[in-house]
């Protein structure tokens, strides 16, 4: 009820906040579109399916790789079938810290290893850190070589990057990195990725809000509240929802907010939005759920109608749900055995 009711006195304020933070926009070119590089469904035969998630996003004269997918030889495979070229990206956006998602960037830096990285900022975190010394408490009464850096530490402490090199810019707060195009940084409070950082793309175009997200684990309802703030109208949410394991009271909350509260002009769910989810969605939306399978471009071009698309399969072939049932239980990623084990305990209490 809060969000709601945040959301309507936000509306009623619109044209106050216009004139306070106008927000950059840009237009979209001829041949602005999202390319699925890597997902556990598709029907593009050329296409290797895995679980994970990467897409290239070209759009207001940009090329940006959002995310790289699970295993760095399957990312390079999908990326030579689509004839995709790593050396002329703008830039790459890596959502969080999951190995789904940035695997292949070893790939990417192999072909281009001075390429521009945005990642989120998290102490310790694997895309490199740093912290002031006065994190850790002292006890001058210690002989010297008893203490970090013999009692004289520097005043930032700076921390490792698996990626040595890399140009990594870290992002810690939701940042506009070039005109019309904003990061939204957002924390996760659920359990099991509780104060996880991810970053999703917002680009800002003269239609509206093109919404990417990796895996929305702060809350697909969040991101897209935090993408309302640049422009009421959403265009387009494509990526991972993370409601793969969520029971269908939660699907049912979530599907209405976007649909009914947001607006959200057409949607395009892949990766971890789940299989029940796809169904809620497709049976919303109609005609503006986008089938966004490994392979599939969908055009960001303005049209009259809604967002256009090619490659458009069904929402999920048979044989699609087999590979997708198989990689969801590898390693249980998502919690999804742990969740069958509570429900069963419930059940027999």
């Amino acid at each position: 009820m809060k969000l709601r009711a945040a959301l309507f006195f936000a509306a009623a304020l619109g044209g106050v906040a216009a004139v306070v933070a106008p927000a950059t926009t840009a237009a979209a070119e001829p041949n602005s579109q999202i390319t699925i590089l890597y997902d556990a469904f598709g029907t593009d035969a050329a296409m290797k399916k895995d679980w994970g998630f990467s897409a290239l996003v070209e759009v207001v004269g940009k090329r940006i790789l959002f995310d790289t997918g699970n295993d760095p030889d399957i990312f390079a495979a999908n990326v030579k079938a689509k004839g995709v070229d790593l050396t002329n990206i703008d830039f790459v956006v890596l959502s969080h810290r999951h190995s789904d998602h940035m695997a292949g960037l070893n790939h990417v830096l192999s072909v281009n290893p001075t390429v521009k990285i945005y990642a989120p900022r998290e102490g310790f975190g694997i895309y490199g850190s740093s912290l002031p010394s006065s994190f850790y408490r002292k006890d001058e009464s210690l002989p010297s070589e008893m203490r970090y850096y013999e009692g004289k530490p520097p005043e930032v402490m700076k921390f490792g990057t698996a990626w040595q090199g890399a140009n990594i810019e870290l992002i810690d707060k939701t940042t506009e990195i070039v005109p019309g195009i904003t990061l939204i940084a957002l924390v996760s409070d659920a359990p099991g990725t509780k104060e996880l950082k991810e970053l999703s793309l917002a680009v800002n175009t003269s239609d509206g809000v093109v919404l990417v997200v990796g895996c929305a684990h702060p809350g697909v309802e969040k991101i897209v509240e935090a993408a309302a703030a640049i422009s009421s109208k959403i265009r387009l949410i494509a990526g991972g929802f993370h409601l793969v394991v969520a029971p269908d009271e939660v699907i049912a909350r979530s599907v209405a907010t976007l649909k009914d509260t947001f607006k959200i002009e057409s949607i395009a769910p892949g990766h971890c939005t789940g299989e029940p989810t796809f169904a809620a969605l497709k049976q919303a939306f109609g005609d503006r759920y986008l089938y966004a399978g490994v392979g599939t471009s969908l055009s960001l071009v303005p049209s009259t109608g809604s967002v256009g698309r090619r490659g458009e399969g069904p929402v999920l072939q048979e044989d699609d749900l087999t590979t997708y049932r198989k990689l969801a239980r590898r390693e249980d990623p998502f919690g999804i055995f742990q969740a069958r084990i509570q429900r069963s305990n419930l059940s027999h209490q």
